[in-house]
């Protein structure tokens, strides 16, 4: 049973030390002399250890508890609360702590959008001041930088660890280049977190295009779930760009979806906020059948804002799972054969194999990146609508004609030809 501030003060020494539990895996330790002191019991990478949480009565029954909670957060997030401790006490005090600096150089990133500058802060906070933000950042060497990357490793986090890792060497080239290093150890941090194979989304062979059209057409489940799948199919946006639409940003008379890099969050519905993820509007020219298919949607939701609706509550959005559980009850792995993100992979496989269409149009209709940053000065504006257009109608042609029987993008291509007859 959890301890009370009565059972502590009636607390008496024995011959030995002995203790009284509380919860979390909280104990006081009662010593033969009277004193009473915290502890925490937790592991960490395997290991048991004890935090100590300070003495009652300076430390009450509450803040203890308080100290436990907080402790356990940092364990939960891979964090070793005595390893923070020790890392604290031994930092002298600096005006020029690894924190401050990484925050004047956060603030110093004016370009960053609202939620991407919310983003990296955050990940520092979490990850990466707990081991090293009260340090003097002259004092800190290369494996000091390494100790936040490598718990996030460990954790298997391998994504994070990486931004950590280029976040941690934008800070460290930051204070090198305002004077307060003379030497940046982060360079020394190249090639030391393991290569980790990217595993992309599955996606079918394209001669498997007429099988999914027919477990499509065929599928009995409700009908804005089979909408919401034909029409991630017909466009091909990523899982948040659909799930978090609006109707103002449906234009039915220029047949456009324009997708804002930002969109209002919705309280209570974890990155609701999303829109386009290249940090610009994202224009989806819409087919005939993919304004068909939006139209009978319309009808469902469209005294509501949001486009797909939940079940129980048409002020939230559909299920993220929502287009993937389709797919498994229509007898797909969505770990294996085909997932809603894999449909982006077929249509782009297919618009490459027609040979129709230019690389450019292709990802800017993916709204890729352009890698190259001297291309993408070029380029960046440049939207290939009118291909776009084409294209658009074109894939949603080829898709019917899959219904009929299969057919390869290519053999498809060559007997229909839009930039032929545009």
């Amino acid at each position: 049973m959890a301890l009370t501030d009565a059972k502590i003060r009636a607390a008496k020494p024995d011959v030995k030390p002995y203790k009284l539990a509380d919860s979390g895996n909280m104990h006081l330790q009662v010593h033969p002399n009277g004193s009473k002191y915290w502890r925490l019991r937790y592991r960490h990478l395997g290991k048991e250890k004890t935090l100590a949480l300070g003495q009652y009565p300076e430390i009450s029954l509450s803040e203890a508890r308080e100290k436990r909670d907080e402790a356990r957060k940092l364990i939960s997030e891979g964090i070793d609360p005595c390893e923070q401790k020790r890392a604290r006490k031994a930092a002298p005090e600096s005006t020029n702590t690894f924190e401050l600096v990484a925050r004047q150089w956060h603030k110093s990133n004016k370009k960053w959008s609202e939620t991407h500058s919310e983003k990296v802060l955050k990940s520092l906070e979490g990850h990466v001041f707990p081991y090293i933000g009260s340090r003097d950042i002259t004092t800190l060497g290369t494996p000091d930088l390494l100790a936040p990357v490598k718990a996030a490793e460990a954790k298997e986090i391998y994504e994070i660890a990486s931004r950590l890792q280029q976040r941690i060497t934008a800070v460290m080239r930051y204070a090198a280049q305002s004077g307060i290093i003379t030497y940046n150890p982060a360079v020394d941090m190249a090639g030391a977190l393991t290569t980790v194979k990217r595993q992309h989304r599955p996606a079918l062979a394209l001669n498997r295009i007429s099988e999914l059209l027919t477990r499509l057409d065929n599928y009995k489940g409700q009908i804005l779930t089979t909408l919401a799948t034909k029409l991630t199919l017909l466009i091909f946006i990523r899982s948040s760009e659909l799930r978090f639409a609006r109707w103002p940003e449906i234009d039915f008379e220029k047949k456009m979806w324009t997708i804002p890099p930002e969109r209002k969050p919705i309280p209570g519905v974890k990155h609701s906020h999303r829109g386009a993820k290249m940090g610009t509007p994202h224009l989806v020219p819409l087919s005939r059948q993919a304004l068909d298919i939006l139209k009978i949607i319309h009808a469902i939701s469209g005294e509501h804002e949001l486009m797909f609706t939940g079940d129980h509550n048409p002020w939230k959005p559909m299920s993220e799972n929502t287009v993937n559980n389709a797919l498994r009850l229509m007898g797909y792995d969505t770990k294996v054969d085909v997932c809603g993100h894999g449909f982006r992979t077929m249509a782009c496989s297919s618009l490459i194999e027609s040979g129709l269409w230019s690389k450019d149009a292709v990802e800017r209709q993916m709204s890729h990146q352009e890698r190259n940053g001297v291309r993408a000065a070029y380029i960046h504006k440049a939207e290939h609508l009118d291909e776009r257009r084409l294209m658009l109608q074109w894939w949603a042609d080829f898709l019917d004609a899959n219904r009929e029987k299969s057919v390869s993008p290519f053999d498809y291509a060559k007997i229909n030809n839009p930039m032929l007859t545009k």
